[in-house]
């Protein structure tokens, strides 16, 4: 019995910070653009990269 004393606050302190964290994220506009991100792999860039600075060749 002292171990649920002990689990479940432990379980519900864990439920309210992911549920606080999910809210944070929501004001922060992470799922703003949920298809932006599936989209932008499918643009094809037509000019090759430029060869890195330190690059000898």
């Amino acid at each position: 019995m002292s171990g649920l004393a002990l689990l479940i606050p432990l379980a519900l302190f864990l439920g309210l910070s992911g549920l606080a964290a999910f809210f944070w994220a929501m004001k922060r506009g992470q799922f703003e653009d949920m298809d932006g991100a599936g989209m932008r792999i499918l643009i094809d860039d037509d000019q090759p990269l430029p060869p890195p600075a330190g690059d000898p060749s």
